[in-house]
């Protein structure tokens, strides 16, 4: 029996065929390729301790998907490669290498984005588990610049590949950039506020401040380039532009040393006699107290007040916990009470003195005898 009709007919139908049979079989080794890489790449994420390995776990992290995604475009765009080789002049042809170009460079870009991302947040865990003190915001501005950096690279080089000339763009961002800038004016003033955080760093993330001659107050939740999202003590967030931070003087409620107590105490004019021993037991006392800074603090007879010896206490807590310092005022006080009170002397309330008119006669239940009731004398007189 003669084979070779068969034999060429079936060479005949691999030559009709042989590109899609090539096609196929690219598109199967890209698929099976993509799935090993990004299991291999994956398992080796999961095993990798993030603490430890910082980088190198943030790497596997971070370019395990973008390489599936670069495996397949390759792939896709040698399939695609092989289908119009015959056709040179084709438009599929004209595009196809400057797509796939830019598609490896987003797909790169990508890639970056999230190993830096898995990096900072690496960074951030070890920190937290050796117990080192890691300052967020100046963490978070470096992932920004990084970031920044990574997507102009990006851009430019995309615009380059698709054939505009970088020199004529950055002409054009030197003469138009100052348009911009003034069309923007809120926008670049933000930015800069902004930079100014991340450089001077007068607050960071977790801290609360205070805007004097304003209501904004509250504890610093995230730093943006536009603004900074602060959240009050009603848990409400609101967000401040960062321009404001520029020429607005700023309180850092969080970086105090120490919690002052300022009190005045009123005591009797009757206890006069006694105000010096007061004094200077108060003084012993607040001296020994371990919750009271030493290095400074006053206890001193003030003034005459209308109706009262008015005594000045000032001293600083050496805790700046809030609960903290109000316990440490609260036992001050009571302890100062004590000591007057143990003195014979008491503290003071306002007192008021009413001067009667000669002749004035009040008799409980009834009408003054000598001045009706309309008199103005009696306005105001409480009982």
């Amino acid at each position: 029996m003669n084979y070779s009709p068969l034999i060429q007919q079936g060479i005949d139908i691999y030559k009709e065929w042989a590109d899609t049979i090539l096609v196929f079989g690219i598109i199967l080794l890209t698929l099976i390729a993509g799935m090993v890489v990004g299991r291999i790449l994956g398992r080796l994420a999961r095993h990798t301790d993030s603490v430890r390995y910082v980088w190198t776990h943030g790497v596997l992290v971070g370019a395990s998907t973008p390489t599936k995604v670069l495996i397949w475009i390759v792939g896709v765009s040698a399939a695609a490669t092989v289908l119009v080789q015959g056709d040179v002049e084709s438009i599929l042809f004209a595009v196809l290498v400057p797509a796939r170009n830019v598609a490896v460079i987003v797909v790169v870009m990508w890639g970056l984005l999230r190993i830096t991302g898995s990096i900072q947040l690496n960074i951030l865990a070890r920190a937290r588990a050796q117990n080192r003190e890691l300052d967020p915001t100046a963490t978070d501005a470096i992932g920004k610049l990084i970031r920044a950096s990574i997507v102009i690279t990006s851009i430019l080089t995309v615009m380059q590949t698709l054939g505009f000339s970088i020199a004529g763009v950055l002409a054009f961002g030197g003469v138009g950039g100052i348009a911009i800038g003034f069309a923007a004016q809120s926008l670049v003033a933000n930015l800069l506020g902004g930079l100014t955080i991340f450089a001077s760093r007068p607050f960071k993330v977790g801290e609360y401040i205070i805007i004097p001659g304003t209501e904004l107050m509250g504890g610093v939740e995230h730093i943006g380039w536009r603004a900074t999202r602060l959240i009050g003590f009603d848990c409400k967030p609101f967000y401040v532009p960062n321009a404001m931070f520029n020429t607005q003087p700023i309180i850092n409620h969080s970086r105090m040393t120490s919690r002052r107590i300022m009190e005045t105490l009123h005591v009797r004019y009757s206890d006069i006699d006694v105000i010096h021993a007061i004094a200077n037991e108060c003084r012993q006392m607040i001296g020994s107290h371990p919750e009271i800074k030493h290095d400074f603090f006053a206890f001193n007879f003030d003034s005459c007040g209308e109706s009262s010896l008015k005594l000045f206490l000032y001293a600083f807590t050496v805790s700046t916990d809030y609960n903290d310092y109000m316990n440490v005022k609260e036992d001050v006080l009571l302890r100062v009470a004590q000591i007057i009170r143990s003195h014979g002397a008491q503290l003071a309330m306002p007192i008021s003195n009413v001067y009667m008119p000669e002749g004035l006669h009040i008799q409980q239940g009834s009408r003054p005898v000598d001045q009706p009731s309309s008199s103005p004398e009696l306005a105001g007189m409480g009982s």
